[in-house]
């Protein structure tokens, strides 16, 4: 297990020792991580391949921080870690698992709060453990949808700075019941019903939440045909259409779009090459709007929801010859729901 040896408070960095090897990485200014996603971690099927395919989608670069007994590479940004990349278990393969993108939340007692979401209909995957991160939980709320908490955070929490390229922007929640999955982390973490600064048509059924008095993500309810509930998370990316074009170049999907929001920047929802399910967001190099890859009943028309509680209608369909409709609904009559 890796070893802290030194930490400096703000903007400094931090050692960690394993065996003769040392590891320093820098830390940047945080603010208080407590109910919030603080880390990240994509269980795969091939290291990496999936660090060189986000090193060129997203800009991230690895940093090995292996164990003796596991391997486990740190993606970096500025030279700060954002995530972690890991071999999805065996034990995990055998029972079905994916690839998958796994967001943890800071707590202050892991126990009490593992303890906490089972008494609230949650399950526990894996009991309080330490590790290389901290101590950690991995947990599926009460409609299954998987995330962990960690304890005593060694590494990565929340930037300054979260909207900066590299960094994790948004973290959304598609549901088997959006007002059910709001009222169990409200109760679980004290997530507050955040408002959006403006808002043309009623926006229940898409809740903005809030840790700490800032808006970090929305939970909405799911269409049928997406088969199960999870948790997407949308990585900051200078060009989208860049970024887009990489991931296909690459081996991976896109899903939906780039699509625009109504303050200008876009959105696409993507696929890795090994299975895992992602999302970018950020300003675009230029307006073509992408059709959804086929074949991916995951992810069609995502319930007419897009990012940061914005309603997008579905596209409409293309006008017969003759006729006088198809103009393109207007975004500026959709709810702008910013952070």
């Amino acid at each position: 297990m890796i070893v802290p040896q030194r930490s400096c408070g703000g903007i400094g960095r931090v050692q960690w020792k394993c065996g003769d090897a040392v590891l320093e990485v820098r830390v940047d200014g945080m603010v208080d991580p407590q109910g919030r996603f603080a880390w990240y971690e994509l269980l795969t099927t091939d290291m990496a391949a999936a660090s060189a395919f986000y090193r060129d989608v997203v800009g991230w670069y690895a940093q090995d921080a292996s164990t003796y007994d596991m391997a486990y590479s740190l993606l970096m940004s500025a030279g700060a870690p954002v995530a972690g990349l890991m071999e999805l278990p065996e034990e995990g393969r055998r029972m079905g698992a994916t690839p998958r993108w796994v967001g943890y939340v800071a707590v202050d007692d892991v126990d009490a709060t593992a303890d906490r979401l089972r008494r609230l209909g949650g399950a526990v995957f894996v009991p309080p453990t330490d590790s290389n991160i901290g101590r950690v939980s991995i947990v599926a709320d009460p409609q299954t949808a998987t995330l962990a908490l960690v304890g005593g955070l060694k590494l990565g929490r929340q930037p300054a700075q979260p909207h900066e390229p590299g960094q994790v922007g948004w973290h959304e929640l598609l549901a088997a019941d959006g007002a059910k999955a709001f009222a169990f982390y409200r109760e679980l973490f004290g997530w507050q019903r955040a408002q959006a600064e403006t808002e043309t048509v009623p926006m229940e059924s898409y809740r903005l939440f809030a840790a700490g008095g800032v808006t970090i993500g929305g939970i909405f309810t799911k269409l049928a045909r997406v088969p199960v509930p999870f948790w997407l998370y949308y990585y900051n990316v200078a060009d989208v259409a860049l970024s887009a074009e990489r991931v296909r170049v690459r081996g991976g999907k896109v899903a939906q779009g780039p699509t625009e929001l109504p303050d200008g920047s876009w959105i696409v929802r993507c696929v890795d090459p090994q299975g895992a399910m992602f999302a970018l967001q950020g300003k675009s190099s230029h307006r073509r709007i992408e059709q959804p890859a086929a074949q991916l009943g995951w992810s069609a028309e995502w319930g007419g929801f897009a990012s940061r509680g914005r309603v997008i209608a579905a596209p409409e369909p293309s006008p017969k010859p003759g006729s006088k409709s198809g103009a393109r609904p207007d975004p500026n009559s959709k709810p702008d729901k910013k952070r």
